[in-house]
This record gives C-alpha cells, sequence and structure tokens, in this order.
C-alpha cells in the first residue's frame, strides 16, 4: 500500500514528546479529576424499547500484558493489563457485521508503517495477533459479513478490512470527512481500507438522546442496535449498544483503551494519549458518560482482553 506523505501524519516535534512526558509523569502522580459538574448534568434518557435482539461475539486474538500505567492515567506502571485488537460479530436478523476489523495480514507493512516512528513500538501487538480475516475463520464464521461498521477510523479498527475487499463499510459522516479528507489524520487511518471502490454507507446520529448519551442511530429501525455520540477519541468516534437476550451490550471502541478508565474515569495517560486522542477535552467527557452508563449496560473497550472475553 501507499505510504505517501498525504497519508502519513506529522511525526510529533520534540518540543511535543517532551511535554508529552512530562503530562505522564504529572498524570502518574495526579491524575486528572472527575469533573463532578458535568456529572451532575448527565442525565439517563433511558434504553429503546422493542422485543428485537442481537448475538455479540468477539472474535478470538491474542493478548499482550502491558504496564496498566500506559493506558490507565495514575495506574502504575508495575501491574499489568491484558491488551488485545479485538474484532466483534453481531448479527441482526437482517444482517451480520463486524465491529472495528481491527487487524490485517502482514500489518507492519501495509499499516504500522503509516504511523510516526515514535508511536509505532508502543502500538505494534505481538507478532502472533490474529487478522480479523483468520480470526473469523478460527471463530467458525462461516460467511463474509454484509458489512462492517468502525466505531472510528484509526489504523486499528480499519484495517483488517484490507483482508476483506468488497465489504460495504458504514461510517459515520463525521468521521468519514476526517479520515478521508484533504488533511492529514493526527495517527493515521489506513485510507486505502476505506476506498479502492469500497462502498462507504454513511449515516449521521440523527436520533433522540439514548443512556447517557446525547445523540443516536437506530441502526435497524427496531432498537436492537443503536449508534451513540462518543466523540473526542477522534471527531466522529462512536459506540455500539446492542440488545442481546443477556441485556445490553456497549462496544465503546477507543472511548476507553480498558473497563477501569471507565469504572474510575481515568484517562488515557499523555504519552500516547495527546497524539491519539483529536480533542482530550472531549474524550474526557465521553469517560464521564461510560462511567454513567456502566449500571445500564455492559460497557466492552475495543482493546480489553478480559472485558472482551465474556463476548468470546
Amino acid at each position: 500500500m501507499s505510504t505517501d506523505q498525504h497519508q502519513r501524519p506529522a511525526s510529533p516535534t520534540t518540543l511535543e514528546l517532551l511535554g508529552a512526558a512530562g503530562g505522564f509523569v504529572r498524570g502518574m502522580l495526579r491524575p486528572r479529576p472527575v469533573d463532578s459538574r458535568l456529572i451532575d448534568t448527565i442525565t439517563d434518557a433511558g434504553l429503546p424499547e422493542g422485543g428485537a435482539t442481537v448475538t455479540v461475539r468477539a472474535l478470538p486474538q491474542v493478548p499482550r500484558s502491558v504496564p496498566a500505567g500506559g493506558v490507565i492515567e495514575g495506574a502504575g506502571m508495575r501491574r499489568r493489563v491484558r491488551n488485545a485488537m479485538t474484532t466483534f460479530v453481531v448479527e441482526h436478523p437482517e444482517a451480520t457485521f463486524l465491529v472495528d476489523p481491527s487487524y490485517c495480514r502482514d500489518a507492519p507493512h501495509r499499516a504500522i508503517a503509516e504511523l510516526p516512528g515514535v508511536l509505532r513500538p508502543v502500538v505494534t501487538p505481538p507478532a502472533d495477533t490474529l487478522a480479523t480475516v483468520d480470526s473469523l475463520a478460527a471463530a467458525g464464521v462461516g460467511r463474509i459479513p454484509d458489512f462492517a461498521l468502525p466505531t472510528h477510523a484509526h489504523w486499528d479498527h480499519v484495517c483488517g478490512l484490507l483482508d476483506l475487499p468488497g465489504i460495504p463499510v458504514h461510517l459515520r459522516n463525521t468521521e468519514r470527512d476526517w479520515i478521508l479528507g484533504p488533511a492529514r489524520p493526527p495517527v493515521g487511518g489506513v485510507r486505502s481500507a476505506l476506498t479502492d471502490g469500497r462502498a462507504i454507507v454513511a449515516y449521521e446520529l440523527d436520533g433522540p438522546p439514548v443512556a447517557t448519551f446525547t445523540a443516536s442511530h437506530d441502526l435497524f429501525g427496531d432498537g436492537a442496535v443503536i449508534l451513540v455520540e462518543l466523540a473526542g477519541h477522534t471527531p466522529g468516534s462512536i459506540g455500539v449498544l446492542g440488545r442481546t437476550d443477556a441485556g445490553w451490550v456497549l462496544l465503546a471502541g477507543d472511548a476507553a483503551w480498558h473497563y477501569e478508565q471507565v469504572d474510575r474515569v481515568r484517562q488515557k495517560p499523555a504519552f500516547p494519549g495527546v497524539f491519539v486522542d483529536e480533542d482530550r477535552d472531549a474524550a474526557f467527557a465521553a469517560l464521564h458518560r461510560l462511567h454513567l452508563a456502566r449500571r445500564l449496560v455492559r460497557v466492552v473497550p475495543t482493546h480489553d482482553h478480559d472485558a472482551a472475553a465474556a463476548l468470546r
């Protein structure tokens, strides 16, 4: 794939790296406090009624052990948590689709090479990480899904599409314009995974507030799959809320990297957070909404291997 200068994000400057390092140390010592005023303004709009349900499965994946403080601000570097490149399969009576087709074959050359060099060691998963297409086969999914629905368009949520040519992608208008527009995304989506003749089905969050989230989109019109506002990590980040027989599940993408962030309202550490969150304040606000929603729904961040385990 091409990695020309139009696709490559600009590398962080020395000053930006020093600022992120300083922010990382400050966050370790004194994490950003919960915004009590914001918490007090968030209301519960309720969950949709209806009888239709879906199944939500996490595909098998190879986790890696990382320091908790590398994904959760202030969590410390001695404790370890498990991180993974999870893809989810959602089965609705009308369609089967992928949420966050995360990883492609030969990703170091086809995808990770787009990233600034300083970020590559941080984000590169184990060598035996399963490509989405191989994970589908390992899980016994006997058909190609009808479409893909990324929670956002960073490389590790779309590059699995490179091995799945032809399947359409549902992408929020805001996210489509950000990732495919003339400006360079800050950490590079894989543009070729979304182009080369692939159909993009754009949508808006044109529905009312749902649970603690300010806007929504009913994907099938029956209340079984609701897309909700989680902008911050990227301009058009969304969560995928599914009604299952066991209750509501919210696939939260990278609004949080680990469930502990949701439970304790802890943002991503400054390194690499300042380079991967498009709007740190909006991302922190989204964490507050997830924190309150966790009493209503099961919240599953895409990269939290253990949170996804209950869906395998």
